[in-house]
């Protein structure tokens, strides 16, 4: 049996069914073949069969979220100095660490925030607070692949991956997954991987360096060269896949040489930050040494967002505070709170924030218990992420830790939920999204998940 979407479809001529007419053989061992020993379209017909792989798709369902951006806090933010407010920390003693930021209630919702996040706070009538996250492994290298990928252990594609399997990219000259300053540990590539779905779904890094934009042309050749040098290369290429067509790694390949090409265009001219106003650059901080870092990472997303990538993901490292965490996590704080704030911001005045689902959190969250002097350790079985935009309940409060905050108690979300939640909001049943490989149908939320419906609005 044939996986969903599978690339041989696209490689047949217009009008031939994917299945042969003894119904024996999947088209990538015949059909397909067969038809590119025969043909003498070549790389054209390959590019062209590249692009359709990733062009839009259609949802499972309408939905209002058509993309989404992840900004990830590695290291495992405290919901207990941020998000969730936990009073009785103040009185309980002994080992309990209260607060390290005032909390107050913010916005005609009245969700509490802390201090932490000023700016952020000035947005919570945009927000969805997820109070009741679980996730199985207080361990950083297991609950980041189990946040990425759905799995602690086995290599699985990542949720990007899956994204754009399932609805494609609406771009024609950038890749629909994209992910920004990506960790080079816990997991490192396997967080944008896309393991045994085709490589055209994993995620390209993109780095934002010194000045913020990624220097990806060739300074050895000039255009018309580099073309007949990628020509020839990809006539190899061809060459190769016409004597064994079930190659999906080369046929991956082909469309990466062809996209980085395109790319060379496309990228530095929609990462070119300069184009930006004053006014924009001021909004993100990218001029503030405190906050450049993040938000440049953010105003890049947007720009992307608005070319039509379809999935996009933004790291902050640095999160993982055994130690005062009064001035660590306040300094880290300090460094996404005016970015993050600047992209909902921006999103907004623009008309895409409704159609864009904004996902902030990290692997886990911190113990109300002291760790260190002034720090928490790890909890993995009660913390906060939250929501934004993309078809989610404004100002909402969904799910709740025990009064002390050491276990959720309300609402829970485990990984698979969660997973199943955010694709459902992209459209996409999760049930339903599939591949086959290895004689078994896989899907991001492995035999689990339920969809959090009470969220959405």
């Amino acid at each position: 049996m044939c996986g969903n979407h599978d690339l041989g479809r696209a490689l047949l001529p217009a009008g031939q069914d994917a299945n042969d007419k003894d119904g024996q053989e999947c088209p990538s061992h015949k059909s397909r073949r067969t038809f590119l020993q025969q043909t003498a379209c070549g790389f054209g017909w390959l590019s062209f069969a590249a692009l359709a792989n990733a062009a839009t798709k259609p949802p499972h369902f309408k939905t209002k979220a058509k993309r989404a951006v992840f900004l990830f806090m590695e290291g495992g933010p405290s919901q207990l100095d941020t998000l969730e407010w936990k009073p009785e920390l103040a009185r309980a003693g002994g080992r309990f660490l209260p607060s390290a930021f005032p909390f107050k209630q913010r916005g005609a919702s009245g969700l509490w925030i802390s201090e932490a996040f000023p700016k952020l706070a000035q947005h919570a009538d945009e927000l969805c607070l997820l109070n009741g996250m679980t996730t199985n492994n207080a361990g950083h290298q297991q609950a980041v692949l189990a946040l990425h990928t759905g799995s602690e252990s086995f290599v699985r594609p990542s949720l990007g991956a899956w994204v754009v399997y399932g609805l494609g990219s609406a771009a024609d000259d950038l890749p629909g997954f994209v992910t920004i300053n990506p960790l080079s540990h816990l997991g490192g590539a396997q967080n944008y991987g896309s393991a045994f779905l085709p490589a055209m779904y994993q995620g390209t890094r993109l780095g934002t360096g010194s000045r913020g934009v990624p220097h990806i042309a060739n300074r050895h050749l000039n255009d018309a060269d580099q073309r007949r040098q990628l020509d020839f290369v990809q006539k190899l290429n061809r060459r190769t896949l016409a004597q064994d067509a079930n190659q999906p790694e080369l046929e991956g390949l082909i469309q990466s040489y062809e996209l980085a090409y395109q790319m060379q265009t496309s990228v530095p001219e929609t990462l070119d930050l300069s184009r930006e106003p004053a006014h924009v650059r001021e909004l993100y901080g990218i001029d503030d040494a405190a906050t450049q870092n993040f938000g440049t990472q953010c105003l890049m997303a947007r720009r992307l967002l608005e070319k039509g990538v379809r999935f996009i993901q933004l790291t902050s490292t640095g999160w993982d505070h055994h130690n005062n965490i009064r001035e660590s996590l306040g300094g880290r704080a300090l460094s996404v709170d005016r970015p993050i704030a600047g992209l909902l911001a921006d999103l907004k005045q623009k008309g895409m924030l409704d159609e864009t689902l904004v996902i902030w959190g990290g692997e886990f969250g911190r113990q109300p218990r002291e760790d260190n002097p002034g720090g928490r350790g790890h909890a993995n079985r009660g913390y906060t992420m939250w929501l934004a935009g993309g078809g989610v309940k404004r100002g909402f409060r969904y799910g709740a830790t025990d009064e002390l905050g050491e276990q959720a108690v309300e609402g829970k979300l485990g990984t698979h939920d969660l997973h199943a939640t955010l694709l459902h909001l992209l459209g996409l049943d999760h049930e339903q999204l599939t591949f086959r490989h290895a004689g078994r149908d896989f899907r991001l939320t492995d035999v689990a998940g339920k969809v959090a419906k009470d969220i959405i609005a």
